[in-house]
């Protein structure tokens, strides 16, 4: 008697993309509705594996060409339009390996698998940080120049740990802050350590913001990062202002602040 569906399913979900061949060259003849479905799910499988393999190899390979091979700090930014908390920037300097899987534009990456990817950066980037801009600061100097000074701030700070990019990859447009800049829009899908960048400000700056709702419970941060949530909004109505909201951004909802 040979192997049943169950069997034959769990061999085709665990094989790799060698093992899947022979395996489908062995059940070409074995018609069980089963087993077909188990066949074309495994190879709908590989195919994905294969695509995103592709995907992060063409995020390597297109930061390589950019910068010429030479030696890459990629930054991106984080908190550019909500109304409270800081401005976020990363910087990552990343090796040619290990590959990071999954990486990508921090808004196409689930919560849970951002945390992963953040802490596999950490590990293996050459140097990394993230500055913060606080919100008066914002609001006294107005967003671009909060860009610009977080943007210096991280660079600051990659060269301080002793490492000297050769090229600064920023996502976006034009900042004109360094000699060395190469600008990428939507670069956070495009490069490596750009999107490294993006990932790990975003799950720095959502643990910050966590930790800012257990002080200010009213406004729950923790579930909007302090962006414009309905519930937010209607917060700041009732509530008024506390000290991390930025008052410059918040003009059509505020009365007068409680703090």
């Amino acid at each position: 008697m040979g192997p049943t569906v169950a069997e034959i399913k769990q061999k085709l979900q665990q094989a790799d993309a060698a093992e899947f061949a022979v395996l489908e060259r062995s059940l070409i003849a074995d018609t069980r509705k089963g087993v077909r479905a188990a066949v074309e799910s495994a190879r709908k499988r590989l195919a994905a594996l294969e695509a995103e393999q592709q995907r992060l190899e063409g995020m390597y390979a297109f930061q390589a060409d950019i910068a010429g091979g030479k030696l890459v700090v990629g930054l991106d930014e984080v908190g550019r339009g909500p109304l409270a908390g800081p401005l976020a920037v990363g910087a990552v300097v990343l090796p040619d390996e290990p590959r990071i899987a999954g990486l990508n534009d921090s808004k196409q990456v689930k919560p849970e698998e951002r945390e992963r990817i953040a802490e596999q950066v950490k590990q293996v980037a050459l140097t990394w940080t993230v500055q913060y801009i606080e919100p008066g600061d914002i609001d006294a100097h107005g967003m671009t120049a909060s860009l610009t000074t977080a943007f210096c701030r991280a660079i600051a700070a990659v060269e301080a740990q002793g490492v000297q990019p050769e090229v600064v990859l920023l996502d976006g447009n034009p900042l004109h802050l360094d000699a060395r800049e190469i600008n990428v829009v939507k670069g956070d899908g495009k490069c490596a350590s750009i999107a490294a960048a993006s990932i790990v400000a975003k799950v720095e700056r959502d643990a910050l913001m966590c930790e800012y709702a257990k002080r200010y419970p009213a406004y729950d941060f923790a579930s909007n990062k302090g962006y414009a949530s309905a519930a937010h909004i209607e917060a700041i109505k009732q509530q008024g202002l506390c000290p991390i909201h930025r008052v410059s951004f918040c003009h059509a909802f505020t009365q007068e602040s409680l703090f």
